[in-house]
């Protein structure tokens, strides 16, 4: 766990750099995810699920991901990944225990931050990650992780 705000920006700016060296030259969308669910489950501490829900223009389906069996399709608005798809923005949940809309997937996850994935308008998936403990992410976290998928958006045929 990162002791200063300074140790965790840093942190992120390193991991940012990983994956640009990572996707740079692959662009295939199920490498890239892959790769990049592996680097965020390994850099960032408490993770217990790191991965990629993908949208079929219904649903959100699983995809790339590291962490335990997880739910395998989630409708849009349900969830925290949903309601982050369907409202098209960052959430964060300091304690699933007390969000009333939280599919419990895995019961080691104790927070979690979902960063929605658009790209030229369009709904690709969301990015989903859950923490071992609570207020397990912030608005530092929020900052490089739309950084995060915004560069492998850029870098990646969907």
């Amino acid at each position: 766990m990162w002791k200063t705000t300074e140790e965790k920006t840093a942190a992120y700016q390193l991991l940012v750099q990983q994956q640009a060296a990572i996707i740079e030259i692959e662009h295939d969308k199920i490498a890239n995810l892959a790769n990049s669910s592996a680097l965020l489950a390994d850099a960032l501490p408490h993770t217990v699920f790191a991965g990629y829900y993908l949208f079929n223009g219904e649903e959100l389906v699983l995809g790339p991901f590291q962490g335990k069996v997880s739910c395998t399709r989630i409708t849009m608005g349900k969830g925290v990944c949903g309601e982050s798809a369907e409202k098209r923005e960052t959430l964060i949940v300091e304690d699933v225990k007390n969000h009333k809309n939280y599919i419990s997937c895995d019961s080691a996850a104790r927070s979690e931050i979902v960063v929605p994935m658009v790209k030229d308008g369009k709904l690709l998936g969301v990015l989903d990650l859950d923490s071992s403990i609570t207020h397990g992410y912030d608005e530092v976290d929020q900052t490089y992780l739309e950084q995060f998928v915004e560069a492998l958006l850029k870098n990646t045929d969907f």
